[in-house]
C-alpha cells in the first residue's frame, strides 16, 4: 500500500473528483477526511464506502473559503487521527456567466472558493507539517500539498473567466508555495483536469450532441473519468514521486496539445 497509516484531508470530497481521491486513498491504506460543505449524506457515503473496504475515515464539514472553518477541520483531524500528512485541495465550484454580466458576487464566490479556499488550506497544512516535526532532519517529505487546478490554468474559457482566472491563479500559488516550501521538505503539485465525467460539468456530457462536439477536443478521443485523475494524486501523494515538487500533472486525454492543430490548422 503507497500511503499506507498517512493521515490525509480531501477536501470537496463528497462527489466527483475528490470522493474518487478519497476512495483511492482508502484502498492504499490512508486514513481519510472526507470534507464536504454541504452534502453531509454523500460524505457519509464516502466514509461508509471506504470503511467497508477495511480503510478508516471520517466526514468533516468546513467551508473551505472560511478561516475558522479550515481552521477547525485540521483540529478535528488531529483529534481523530492524531496528525496530517497529506492535503489535497480539491473544493472547486462554477458559478458562469458571460463577463458583461458577471456579477461582483459571482466573482468572489467563485475565487473565494477556488483560490483562496487552496491558500487557507494549503497554509494550515503546511503548519501543521512544519510543527510534527520540529527537531527532526527528514530524508523525505514531512507533507505532501496536492492543488486541484484544470486545464483552464492554460486555455482561456469566455463564459467562465471568474473560474479560468481562478484556475489560473492556483497554478502560480501553487510553484511559488512549491518554491518557498521545498527547503522545509514540503513538496507542492497540481493536477490540472481536462473534461473529466463528473456532476459539475454534466451538460457538455450527458446529451450524445454535446459528447460528439467534445470529442473533437480530446485527442485521446475518450471523456475522463473521476479514477483517471485519483490514480494521478495517489502517484503524487506517495513516495514514487518524492523528487517532484512544483509541477502541474494534466489528466486530460491531450486537451493541451491544441488538437485543433492536428491537421496543420
Amino acid at each position: 500500500m503507497k500511503l499506507l497509516n498517512q493521515v490525509a484531508i480531501i477536501t470537496g470530497a463528497s462527489s466527483g473528483i475528490g470522493r474518487a481521491i478519497a476512495v483511492a486513498f482508502g484502498q492504499e491504506g490512508a486514513n481519510v477526511v472526507v470534507n464536504y460543505n454541504s452534502s453531509r449524506e454523500k460524505a457519509l457515503e464516502v466514509v461508509k464506502q471506504i470503511k467497508s473496504a477495511g480503510g478508516k475515515a471520517i466526514a468533516v464539514k468546513a467551508n473551505v473559503g472560511k478561516e475558522a472553518d479550515v481552521i477547525r477541520l485540521f483540529e478535528k483531524t488531529v483529534v481523530a487521527f492524531g496528525r496530517v500528512d497529506i492535503l489535497v485541495a480539491n473544493s472547486g465550484i462554477q458559478d458562469d456567466s458571460s463577463f458583461l454580466q458577471m456579477t461582483l458576487e459571482q466573482w468572489e464566490n467563485v475565487i473565494n472558493i477556488n483560490l483562496t479556499g487552496q491558500f487557507l488550506t494549503a497554509r494550515e497544512a503546511a503548519k501543521h507539517f512544519v510543527a510534527q516535526v520540529e527537531g527532526k532532519t527528514p530524508d523525505r517529505a514531512i507533507g505532501k500539498i496536492i492543488s486541484m487546478s484544470s486545464v483552464h490554468d492554460m486555455i482561456p474559457w469566455a463564459g467562465h473567466v471568474n473560474y479560468a482566472a481562478s484556475k489560473g491563479g492556483v497554478l502560480m500559488f501553487m510553484k511559488s508555495i512549491a518554491q518557498e516550501l521545498a527547503p522545509l521538505k514540503i513538496r507542492v503539485n497540481a493536477i490540472s483536469p481536462g473534461a473529466i465525467q463528473t456532476p459539475i460539468n454534466k451538460s457538455v456530457w450527458s446529451s450524445e450532441q454535446n459528447r460528439k462536439e467534445l470529442m473533437n477536443l480530446i485527442p485521446y478521443r475518450r471523456i475522463g473519468q473521476p479514477e483517471d485523475v485519483a490514480k494521478a494524486a495517489v502517484w503524487l501523494a506517495s513516495d514514487d514521486s518524492d523528487y517532484v515538487t512544483g509541477e502541474t500533472l494534466y489528466v486530460d486525454g491531450g486537451m493541451m496539445l491544441y488538437p485543433e492543430f492536428a491537421d496543420n490548422g
